[in-house]
């Protein structure tokens, strides 16, 4: 294997940032045979399909309270707060065409999952308004926020004065009345509802992350884009009619187990997995081995910290498979071999629970594109037929147009031109929702398009 790697190499770690858009540049020559000059109209998601898998209301309870009394920060919440009542919402702003379509269908989610009466206005007031600004104006509040929700204020311009105040401590809130939330409007269709997911989630419930949690948007690693089943059982839990604002953690505690036999009737007799809690250092490393303030090398050592934490730790949990995932991918400049390795690895621990899948679905875009990469067409076929479903229940359109991509490379390696033009021409549909404008898409195939051997070896790239 080693020996093939000197040839591969390059081409490979082109995929380094498989779902991040490139620079703008032209496609390659055969890519640009098989589309016309237009891009196919934006492909979207039918009705949802979220999958709740069996989860022990002993570790459900343990989640919700640990999600409700607690911010990211750590620093400690004294009472459980929510909207009490109906829940108004209004967009304003200049949100982009395929914001409002998303909200709908997130806010039929809600009130129909979650038993949240929530439903949107054009009056003036509303308990929530979302304004859809440039990214330019949010990282100037928040230089590495893409999106972001702060309690008592309605507009963008008041947040600069109102940030450090009182008013807009989430510690110091009782119930929740008034909320803002910002999301950009030249951003990819994708990524403007990722952030509708995890900003009007938090407006509504849970103001911690948890790297423990496997099926849920309540976690930094961001593996899930939009809100899962679980998340919805954790919401409705949250706005049961047994709690109320302005509760303590004990009381929430004494009425959970009642809330939770009622909405998770399965979880009492799943027994509980008592999933270890994350240390602060585990995430701090993994915050630097994920930001893009550090330099590579920092960042490769910050990944192998998080890799020693867990395994001294004696985790096999998606922790320390999402461990060796960050370090495949940290260590494909440098060394492609022990990049396949990690990924390998990830995938093996993936495997293990079906929680996991679409963990292990991320993974297969890179071992996907190690076989493109080493000529193996009809092995890495079969890897995305298995995966594909799994990216598409769960809604990830960059995920979907990038596994289509090599697909259709794999493809034309296997001898299946016709049928590889028809995949690369729907992966662009799902390219346009994923990754937005032209350019992104046009270098993403152009990145996918080097990794084949065919086109390196008939001078296309």
């Amino acid at each position: 294997m080693k020996s093939l790697f000197p040839f591969i190499a390059l081409p490979f770690c082109l995929l380094l940032a498989a779902c991040m858009p490139g620079g703008p540049a032209d496609m390659p020559s055969r890519a640009v045979d098989a589309i016309d000059s237009d891009l196919p109209p934006m492909r979207v998601f039918s009705a949802p399909q979220p999958s709740v898998f069996a989860i022990s209301n002993t570790d459900l309870a343990r989640d919700v309270i640990d999600l409700s009394f607690r911010l990211e920060s750590g620093r400690p919440l004294p009472v459980l707060t929510r909207f009490e009542g109906p829940i108004s919402l209004r967009v304003t702003g200049t949100p982009p065409p395929t914001l409002r379509s998303d909200l709908n269908r997130l806010l039929f989610r809600l009130r129909n999952e979650a038993g949240i009466d929530i439903s949107q206005t054009d009056a003036a007031q509303a308990n929530i308004t979302i304004e859809a600004v440039s990214r330019a104006e949010i990282r100037s509040h928040l230089p590495q926020a893409a999106c972001f929700v702060v309690p008592n204020i309605s507009r963008l311009s008041e947040f600069r004065l109102a940030r450090r105040s009182p008013r807009t401590d989430w510690a110091r809130l009782t119930t929740r009345e008034r909320m803002a939330i910002f999301v950009p409007n030249d951003a990819s269709p994708q990524e403007v509802r990722d952030c509708l997911h995890e900003e009007l989630a938090q407006a509504l419930g849970p103001l911690n992350d948890l790297y423990r949690l496997p099926q849920s948007v309540f976690n930094d690693d961001n593996v899930h884009a939009v809100l899962t089943g679980y998340d919805m059982m954790v919401l409705r839990a949250t706005y049961a009619p047994d709690l109320r604002s302005g509760m303590t953690r004990a009381q929430v505690e004494a009425r959970l187990p009642a809330v939770l036999a009622r909405i998770n009737p399965a979880g009492q007799s799943v027994p509980p997995r008592y999933d270890g809690d994350t240390p602060r250092e585990w995430s701090a490393a993994m915050e630097t081995a994920l930001g893009v303030g550090a330099a590579p090398g920092a960042r490769r050592n910050a990944a192998a910290r998080t890799l020693s934490i867990a395994q001294t730790l004696g985790w096999q949990d998606h922790r320390l498979g999402f461990a060796h995932y960050v370090m495949g991918r940290l260590s494909l400049p440098v060394d492609p071999a022990e990049a396949v390795a990690h990924f390998q690895t990830a995938d093996r621990i993936f495997a293990q629970r079906p929680e996991y899948r679409l963990h292990r679905a991320m993974v297969a875009s890179q071992l996907t594109a190690y076989l493109v990469a080493q000529g193996r067409g009809p092995e890495a076929v079969d890897m995305v037929g298995v995966h594909l479903p799994v990216v598409i229940r769960h809604e990830n359109a960059a995920l979907v147009a990038t596994l289509n991509m090599l697909r259709a490379e794999a493809l034309e390696l296997s001898g299946r031109g016709v049928e590889a033009q028809a995949v690369r021409l729907d992966s662009l549909g799902w390219a346009r929702y994923g990754f937005g404008a032209d350019w992104a898409i046009r270098a993403k195939l152009r990145e996918i398009s080097a990794l084949n051997p065919l086109n390196r070896r008939n001078g296309r790239i």
